[in-house]
């Protein structure tokens, strides 16, 4: 089902050079931020110009269709021509065929972006017979940004202890023949001060987790390392990240962890598992698959994960949110086989997880675009409910103190960023 929140416009955009901005964080909203930005390279968003809902097991195919409708009918002036410029839209999906939360397209009003040391600014215009964009190159005001947002965060729909069932439950069941491996997650839940900038938020998980993606879209806040899609031409890239151990106290205990995980059973066969799911489902829309042999240590600041690179060729007119919904939900959010991974997600959760775990990202015009996996983030509701989620794969061999332990290190990002 599709439904959209406004008439499907006819949109007139026009990109020009920009004098460098900052820290383009700081130049989305900060009741409504709209960003995708990673070491300081991205695009923000300020404002809608036009805003799509989807629902149901086809929400990215409908969202593809009214894109490439929208994009038919606009016109766009973009001399730049970089990654971001010219006509953008974020989006957000849900995790699940049947979740309740809606997701979402939105294309901005204003885009601010920086990439390989150049800087722009788009303006969307939805009114009939727009002035010109009036500038050929300016600068733009830095806006001051309100004070560190505090949030205290307890457990939500599923405490410790209701995890630690749940991860019983899912090894009976992966033990008894069902499953290969059932992702799980768990929330924590808190209240959002009156008046709290939410670019203050982006800005200090941007700032602990640089290699991160910083993202924001529709109340969806967080930083993820995981690259589900990304587009560029025919040229397709993501990463897989499955098992992962936490940091050491000093190189030397750091070293020791990293070569555990590596060669750890577990988290080995958990791995296994999400590079076989990604590669099983990228092959329906890709050819010349190739992915790296091994998995390498991939050193976050909280974590190690192992973590494996993939590349392909995409059919000319594939777009990311194409691959996005085919590739989605890999094992890495859900499990194998998929189909009953999600229902054992579903039932030993038994809380629908919304965009957690969903694909994130931006899409451009001619296809191109960059979707994440909305990991390490939690959902800002509009009465200030802040609900931060964080998971775990489960599999043969998981105990459920070990899984406890990792979901509290994967809720670091923001528990951080909101003490």
């Amino acid at each position: 089902m599709t439904r959209t929140t406004t008439a499907t416009p006819t949109l007139t955009v026009s990109t020009r050079i920009l004098d460098d901005p900052g820290d383009v964080l700081r130049h989305t909203l900060r009741d409504a931020p709209l960003a995708f930005v990673r070491s300081g390279d991205g695009i923000v968003g300020i404002g809608e110009a036009a805003r799509f809902t989807f629902s149901g097991p086809d929400r990215m195919r409908q969202a593809s269709a009214v894109w490439r409708d929208l994009v038919q009918g606009a016109v766009v002036d973009d001399p730049v021509q970089l990654r971001g410029t010219g006509l953008v839209a974020f989006g957000s999906f849900a995790f699940a065929d049947d979740s309740a939360e809606r997701s979402v397209l939105v294309v901005p009003r204003v885009v601010i972006g920086k990439r390989r040391g150049k800087a722009w600014l788009t303006a969307v215009d939805t009114t009939p017979d727009p002035e010109p964009l009036a500038f050929s190159r300016t600068s733009v005001p830095v806006p001051a940004v309100g004070g560190h947002v505090s949030v205290a965060l307890g457990p939500g729909r599923i405490d410790e202890d209701a995890y630690a069932a749940a991860v019983t439950d899912a090894v009976r069941r992966i033990t008894a023949g069902e499953a290969e491996k059932v992702v799980l997650a768990r929330d924590l839940v808190g209240a959002l001060p009156a008046g709290a900038d939410q670019r203050a938020i982006l800005l200090d998980l941007a700032a602990a987790y640089p290699q991160c993606v910083t993202f924001a879209v529709d109340g969806l806040v967080g930083a993820t390392p995981e690259t589900l899609a990304r587009t560029d031409g025919t040229e397709l890239s993501a990463r897989v990240l499955a098992g992962s151990a936490a940091r050491g106290a000093d190189p030397v205990s750091d070293r020791a962890a990293a070569e555990a995980l590596a060669a750890s059973a577990k988290d080995v066969e958990e791995h296994g598992f999400a590079i076989a799911s990604l590669l099983h489902a990228l092959r329906t829309v890709a050819t010349d698959v190739r992915a790296d042999p091994e998995p390498f240590r991939l050193q976050l600041p909280n974590l190690w994960h192992l973590a494996t690179d993939v590349r392909a060729t995409l059919p000319v007119g594939t777009t990311s949110l194409d691959v996005a919904d085919a590739l989605h939900p890999t094992a890495a959010v859900a499990g194998t086989p998929t189909d009953v991974a999600v229902r054992l997600v579903a039932e030993l959760e038994g809380v629908d997880r919304g965009r957690y775990a969903g694909p994130v990202g931006w899409l451009g015009a001619n296809g191109d675009g960059e979707w994440m996996l909305a990991l390490r983030s939690a959902r800002i509701d509009d009465d200030g409910t802040v609900r931060a989620w964080a998971g775990a794969g489960i599999v043969a061999g998981s105990e459920p103190a070990r899984e406890v332990a990792e979901t509290a290190l994967k809720f670091r990002p923001i528990r951080d960023a909101l003490a």
